[in-house]
């Protein structure tokens, strides 16, 4: 016999679950996983998740164009092909940046944002040719689904399933 099971609850409504899972959590059990159609504000503070280090991230891709943009402005406008515009010639990056400023901020925006999807979708694992992992499809729907991952004790398995029921699950289902 396995020595752990896994208990779904399938619940209607986004209140409910998010009700279900503080009660739960107030209980002492640990939620592993909550599957939803949509973001629920609270949840992952109901959860007991820590903050993400994403948004680090997204300040290192952010600078990474900024450096991007004023490499290629040097390359271009002072190593490449310097031009004399205006009376004002480009001998050194520093006497023009300010008219670098909009672009260097707009390709900044662009890496930070692009990078930023393309982490997201390859952390949370939503990359082409992934399979899906929700265990159960009508969560991408209209349902909420809790997991939550016990010994394979009998007793313990039976006050979570009444601790599920009680707090509003439509469904419960069981899987070693």
């Amino acid at each position: 016999m396995s020595k752990e099971k896994i208990i779904y609850g399938i619940y209607d409504d986004d209140d409910v679950i998010l009700d279900a899972v503080k009660s739960i959590r107030e209980k002492g059990y640990d939620i592993n996983e909550v599957y939803t159609p949509f973001p629920i504000h609270g949840l992952d503070t109901a959860m007991g998740l820590k903050h993400s280090r994403i948004a680090i991230t997204s300040f290192i891709y952010g600078c990474i164009g900024a450096s991007c943009a004023l490499l290629m402005f040097w390359y271009m406008m002072i190593h490449d092909w310097p031009m004399n515009i205006g009376g004002k010639p480009n001998f050194t990056l520093n006497e023009n940046l300010p008219a670098f400023i909009p672009i260097t901020f707009e390709m900044t925006v662009f890496f930070a944002s692009h990078l930023m999807v393309i982490t997201f979708l390859i952390r949370c694992g939503l990359y082409p040719g992934s399979s899906s992992k929700s265990p159960d499809p009508r969560t991408t729907d209209d349902k909420f689904l809790m997991e939550i991952h016990t010994e394979n004790d009998a007793n313990k398995i039976k006050k979570i399933k009444d601790l599920m029921k009680k707090t509003g699950a439509q469904e419960i289902k069981e899987k070693e």
